[in-house]
C-alpha cells in the first residue's frame, strides 16, 4: 500500500495507553484479554487525546486514501498494517425517494452492504483484530458468528495465511455459510444458539491459545466500528445527523458510533456540539435491548430461544446490551423491533426505492425507523441516518417468499404485447 497508509507510526508511544474496564477504571497493559481482573466488566481500549490533537485535523485527515486507515491515530494499532487491505469508506446515500415514502425531509442510507471485501461492517471490526491477533503472536484467527463475522475472519486469515476457525449457529443461512467456507476456514457448527456458540468459544481460546475475534481480542475488534461513525460524520461535512438508527445484536456498534462522535467533537473536528439521538432496532423475536428500552428497564431479560428470519442480530444474551440501552436513554433515542414480515417489506422497499439490496439486519434498520416516525420519536423535519450493515444476497431467502414470479413467454412479440395488457 502507499505510504499514506501508515500515518501513525511516529505517534504511538504517546497515543495508546493501554486497556480501561468500563466499570471500575481497572487499567491494564495491551494484551489478548477483555475482562477485568477486578470487577469482571468489560475492557475498552484507552487513548491519549491531547496527544492525538496535537497531529491530527481535518486536512490530515481528508489528504489521505478513502479507507478506513485515514483514521489511524482513532485505531488501537501502534501502525496501519504493512499489507492492510482497502476496507470502508462506503457511500452515505441522499435516499431522498425512501425518505419520500417515509415522510422525511432529509433521509441518508450508510451502505456497508459494498465494504470489502465481504460486504458488510464485520470487516472493518475484523481489521482491527487480526492485526492484534499478529502482534500477540496467534497463528490461529477464530470467532463465533451469526454468519457476517464469519465471512470477515475467514477472508482476513486467508489474506494473512493464517489459520482460521469459526464457529457458528447449526441453523445459520447457507449463503453465510458458503461465504465463509470459500476461504479455506473451518466452519463448525454448534447444535445451540449463538449465545451457546460464544460460550464454547471462550473456553476453546483459553485452552488452545487462538486469537479470538470477538472474545479475547474484543477490545480491538469493538474499535473498529467507529471507522463507520468517522465516515458518517465527514460526509456528512463534519457535522452528525439529528438521528441515527442502528441495528444490534450485541450492542456494540451503537455504542461505538456514539464514541467516535464524541471524539471528533473532543479534538474539535466537528462543525457543531453532537446532539444525535440514538435508536436502536432489533428483530420481534429476538429484542431483549428494544424490550428493555420500551419498558424504561436496565435490566437486559436474554432471550432463550430467538426466532427471526434476521439471524445476524439473533443474540439472545447481548454483551453490550446495558450499555446500548444507557446509551439509547441517555441521547433521548428509543428501540423499535419489527417481525418477520415487516422486515421482508422493509428489505424490499429499500430495494425499489434507492437500488440498495440489503440482508436482513438492514430490513430491521428500516423497519424500524418506519415505527420510530409513526410512533413519534423521530420528528420528520430533522435528519436521519439508517445504517445498513450487510449484502441482501447473503440472506436472499428471507425475501424468496415475497418476490414474483417471472412469466414465461415464446419469442414471439405478440406474446410480450399481450404480457403487457395483463
Amino acid at each position: 500500500m502507499s505510504a499514506t497508509l501508515n500515518p501513525v507510526a511516529d505517534t504511538t508511544g504517546s497515543r495508546l495507553k493501554g486497556l480501561k474496564c468500563r466499570e471500575c477504571g481497572s487499567r491494564y497493559d495491551h494484551a489478548p484479554v477483555h475482562v477485568c481482573e477486578v470487577c469482571f466488566g468489560p475492557l475498552e481500549v484507552e487513548y491519549d487525546y491531547d496527544a492525538i490533537g496535537r497531529t491530527l485535523d481535518r486536512a490530515t485527515i481528508e489528504a489521505r486514501e478513502p479507507t478506513m486507515w485515514r483514521y489511524a491515530e482513532l485505531l488501537p494499532l501502534d501502525s496501519v498494517p504493512e499489507k492492510a487491505l482497502p476496507i470502508g469508506y462506503t457511500p452515505l446515500i441522499k435516499a431522498d425517494r425512501l425518505a419520500k415514502r417515509l415522510g422525511l425531509r432529509e433521509l441518508y442510507v450508510k451502505s456497508d452492504h459494498v465494504c470489502h471485501p465481504t460486504l458488510s461492517f464485520k470487516d472493518r471490526v475484523v481489521a482491527m483484530a487480526v492485526a492484534r491477533a499478529r502482534d500477540f503472536g496467534f497463528d490461529t484467527f477464530a470467532c463465533a458468528s451469526t454468519g457476517n463475522l464469519a465471512n470477515a475472519v475467514a477472508a482476513a486469515a486467508a489474506a494473512l495465511g493464517m489459520k482460521a476457525y469459526v464457529f457458528i449457529p447449526h441453523d445459520l443461512e447457507d449463503q453465510k455459510i458458503y461465504g465463509t467456507l470459500v476461504y479455506g476456514a473451518k466452519v463448525v457448527k454448534i447444535k445451540g444458539t449463538y449465545d451457546e456458540v460464544n460460550r464454547l468459544c471462550a473456553e476453546i481460546g483459553d485452552k488452545y491459545n487462538w486469537g479470538f475475534a470477538n472474545v479475547n481480542l474484543r477490545p480491538y475488534y469493538a474499535e473498529g466500528s467507529k471507522t463507520y461513525a468517522f465516515e458518517i460524520a465527514e460526509q456528512l461535512g463534519w457535522r452528525t445527523p439529528d438521528h441515527v438508527v442502528s441495528p444490534m445484536a450485541g450492542g456494540s456498534l451503537i455504542n461505538k458510533i456514539r464514541k467516535a462522535w464524541k471524539e471528533l467533537e473532543l479534538l474539535g473536528l466537528l462543525e457543531a456540539p453532537t446532539q444525535t439521538k440514538f435508536h436502536g432496532a432489533q428483530a420481534e423475536g429476538c429484542a431483549p435491548i428494544v424490550e428493555a428500552v420500551r419498558a424504561g428497564r436496565e435490566l437486559i431479560k436474554p432471550v432463550k430461544q430467538p426466532n427471526t428470519i434476521a439471524r445476524s442480530l439473533a443474540i439472545g444474551n447481548p454483551a453490550d446490551g446495558f450499555y446500548a440501552a444507557r446509551c439509547i436513554r441517555e441521547t433521548g433515542g428509543f428501540g423499535a423491533a419489527p417481525n418477520d414480515d415487516e422486515i421482508r417489506e422493509a428489505m424490499l422497499l429499500l430495494a425499489e426505492t434507492e437500488g440498495i439490496f440489503t440482508e436482513t439486519a438492514g430490513g430491521v434498520t428500516v423497519a424500524a425507523t418506519r415505527k420510530l416516525i409513526e410512533e413519534g420519536h423521530i420528528n420528520r423535519d430533522e435528519s436521519v441516518v439508517i445504517c445498513v450493515t450487510g449484502q441482501g444476497l447473503k440472506t436472499m431467502d428471507a425475501v424468496v417468499p415475497a418476490l414474483e414470479t417471472p412469466q414465461i413467454i415464446s419469442p414471439n412479440l405478440s406474446e410480450f404485447d399481450a404480457l403487457t395488457k395483463e
